[in-house]
């Protein structure tokens, strides 16, 4: 990649819509986070606890990251938590920021729904004011846990319910198809909370139409197993149903072997919608930008690619028609287009 190619990926400005805020936990401030808490982690070190991050597959992932999430107890946990991934966030140009919560991972351990959002709600509205940087958050429900969890969960969070603009689903996806929330689901459509869902990384294509079928979700989070059914890809690209991709996520899990291998390039011929995001950067090797950058190394990529991503980027996002308006015409400024 030559340089002026890089400097468009790391200065345009972009919106990040999939992105798990406990996955931004680096290994540092695991480890600082434990201390003020005086939780006992099982490793020595910081070094020690990083080279842990060799997944074989999602399931060894999630096992390290709700251990992780375990140093998170008061407000104020989770507000540097927050804050630190807004603060790289701000630094790869990310204009708006839309992050997933797991409220479940803590709650069950004992931590209030209230501590919790409060504490990732109150670093959005200091980066507001800070950076002019907008981030909304979407709670999402673990689909390894039953329905009825979901249930009381909803039920926690309506009384913080300004403080989110969407649910989505996540955790473990084989085994776990998105009809066994239907029900929750359509509670929350009622009232009026945008859905998304995780479908299509490890699970089958069908978990992508069943998301949108029974879920009625309004974009797909990962959704890269699509390409295995042509019918789905068509109706994808022709309802304009937008997928949030993580390229470094998808490697480090083994849905791709090698950034060469990743079908990014396929998605936008295909007509889709598609935007780059990082996941759980602190696990995966990668904010938004290091996404960008390895991806546009390893394929055949351009700055017509980066122009159409950074666009696709707010064109999925949940921000009102006015703040997209002003965000499109930012990226179009910024391409001379």
């Amino acid at each position: 990649m030559d340089a002026e190619l890089r400097n468009v990926l790391q200065r345009m400005p972009k919106a990040e819509l999939h992105m798990h805020i406990e996955g931004s936990l680096e290994p540092e401030l695991i480890f600082a986070l434990a201390e003020r808490n005086g939780v006992k982690l099982n490793y020595a070190s910081v070094e020690e606890l990083r080279r842990a991050y060799a997944f074989k597959d999602l399931q060894s992932f999630l096992d390290i990251y709700y251990a992780g999430a375990s140093v998170l107890l008061t407000e104020q946990d989770f507000y540097d938590m927050t804050w630190a991934y807004l603060q790289r966030a701000h630094d790869d140009n990310v204009r708006h920021a839309e992050l997933f919560f797991d409220p479940q991972t803590h709650t069950e351990r004992g931590v209030s729904f209230e501590t919790v959002v409060n504490g990732i709600y109150r670093a959005t509205q200091d980066a507001r004011r800070k950076w002019d940087l907008s981030a909304s958050l979407i709670m999402c429900f673990l689909r390894h846990l039953s329905e009825e969890d979901a249930f009381i969960t909803l039920e926690m969070s309506l009384p913080y319910r300004d403080k989110f603009v969407g649910v989505g689903l996540d955790s473990s996806e084989k085994g776990h198809p998105p009809e066994k929330f239907a029900r929750v689901f359509a509670q929350c459509k009622e009232l009026g909370l945008h859905l998304v869902a995780h479908a299509g990384e490890e699970g089958p294509p069908e978990y992508i139409e069943t998301a949108l079928d029974l879920l009625q979700v309004e974009r797909i989070d990962h959704g890269v197993r699509c390409l295995e059914d042509p019918e789905l890809t068509k109706r994808l690209a022709r309802d304009r149903v937008p997928l949030t991709v993580c390229p470094l996520s998808n490697i480090k899990l083994r849905v791709f072997d090698k950034a060469v291998d990743h079908n990014l390039l396929k998605l936008l011929d295909a007509g889709l919608v598609v935007t780059v995001n990082s996941d759980d950067p602190a696990y995966f090797g990668g904010y938004v930008n290091e996404n960008f950058l390895q991806m546009f190394d390893a394929l055949p990529l351009n700055k017509e690619h980066a122009y159409q991503l950074a666009r696709n980027s707010f064109e999925a996002s949940f921000v009102d028609s006015e703040s997209r308006r002003k965000y499109l015409g930012e990226v179009d400024t910024f391409f001379g287009k």
